[in-house]
């Protein structure tokens, strides 16, 4: 008789029969059932919506151009001498007729000396002469001065009267001479730096003293390529303006290279009489105020030009414009609060806005805050918002 306990089982073991899942399987299966609970259960993403900017806008075309000065004169003496005093600072305003440079004045304060005292030599003898003149005419009327003798004193005034206006002329060479001895600034503007130093000889018309620049205006050159030019022209006709002045008198509007600096706001005054037959531009000028002077000859610049005439157009902030790959979309988002895209074809920036070119009607509801929060096909709660006719500073951020 043999024993149970010796005897093996004759069930299989339920570990044995039950199949052998992996554990990360079970983990991944686990962890997707949570998300999806907790996709369903978290709510809506709050987004800031807004209907774009529909209004009658004016494209601009932007150039690089270069700020010169109105006036610019290269101070040099007209008289030959020792510097003798700088009456100025480096680098400041001067008004029209300061006095810049003295030149030594003695050689030419005893040249004038000279000169008036001829002057004064030459008109005694012509007053003597006139008085000989005169009697010479009476002793003639009673006969008792001969023809020849009356000829020979008005010869003698004659002569007296052209050394007179010789003397005359030679005191005005050199009283200015002792005049051009004291340099003054032929405008108003900033001076630069002395390019001469006391002690030193000066050669008339050619030592160069120092350059006078002016400050307000200021002009800016750009140069444009002859399709803007047509284009510019067709839009001239279209409103009938002839084209006298350069552009047309057209306001426009330019930007440092220092973004913090707010645009200035200029005008049109001057274009070539032609194109340059090497690069096929026209150079054309604006005039801008500078008052305070922040603007120098030199500073390079983006102008930006009226490029068409007024036409509807749609816009939006730039941060309310995604990328998908290599084209440019909006959100939208329905009456439900369902997002979809749109592409679109962008413009240049207007008033701080981008315009859409093409892709958008201005009827929808576009995601202009959040987008790192939408995806299409995902509902969203959205928090409408009005957009201004034009963005101030810190409206898209």
């Amino acid at each position: 008789m043999h024993s149970t306990a010796d005897k093996p089982s004759s069930r299989p073991s339920m570990l044995s029969i039950a199949p052998r899942l992996p554990i990360a399987g079970f983990l991944a299966a686990a962890l997707f059932t949570a998300t999806a609970a907790l996709a369903q259960q978290a709510p809506p993403p709050p987004v800031t919506v807004a209907k774009p900017v529909v209004r009658d806008i004016v494209e601009d075309d932007e150039f690089v151009g270069r700020f010169e000065a109105v006036d610019e004169v290269a101070v040099r003496s007209r008289v030959a001498g020792y510097l003798q005093e700088v009456h100025f600072r480096d680098g400041a305003l001067v008004n029209k007729d300061d006095l810049l440079f003295t030149i030594d004045q003695r050689p030419y304060q005893a040249a004038y000396d000279a000169a008036k005292s001829q002057v004064d030599v030459t008109t005694s003898a012509l007053e003597f002469a006139k008085m000989q003149l005169e009697r010479a005419e009476q002793l003639a009327k009673t006969g008792n001065l001969s023809a020849s003798a009356l000829d020979d004193r008005r010869r003698e005034f004659l002569a007296g009267q052209a050394q007179h206006n010789g003397a005359q002329a030679s005191l005005r060479t050199a009283s200015l001479n002792l005049e051009f001895t004291e340099i003054k600034a032929p405008l108003a503007g900033r001076i630069g730096r002395r390019l001469v130093s006391v002690g030193n000889l000066v050669q008339p018309d050619s030592t160069l003293l120092t350059t006078i620049v002016a400050v307000d205006p200021i002009d800016f050159y750009f140069d444009i390529d002859e399709r803007s030019y047509f284009a510019y022209a067709r839009d001239a006709r279209t409103r009938g303006d002839v084209m006298q002045e350069g552009g047309g008198g057209l306001d426009v509007v330019v930007r440092v290279a220092d973004r913090n600096e707010a645009a200035f706001n200029g005008r049109l005054d001057f274009a070539e009489n032609r194109l340059d037959q090497q690069t096929g531009t026209m150079r054309v000028r604006a005039r801008f105020d500078n008052k305070d002077g922040v603007l120098q000859p030199g500073m390079f610049g983006r102008v930006n030009v009226p490029g068409s005439l007024p036409h509807p157009g749609i816009l939006l902030p730039d941060e309310a414009i995604g990328a998908d790959q290599n084209r440019r979309i909006v959100y939208v988002v329905d009456d439900a609060g369902l997002v979809s895209t749109k592409p679109v074809r962008t413009g240049p920036r207007i008033d701080g806005y981008r315009v859409i070119r093409e892709g958008l009607t201005g009827d929808e509801t576009i995601v202009v805050n959040g987008l790192m929060r939408v995806r299409p096909g995902v509902t969203v709660k959205p928090e409408m918002t009005t957009l201004p006719p034009k963005a101030t500073e810190g409206q898209t951020q």
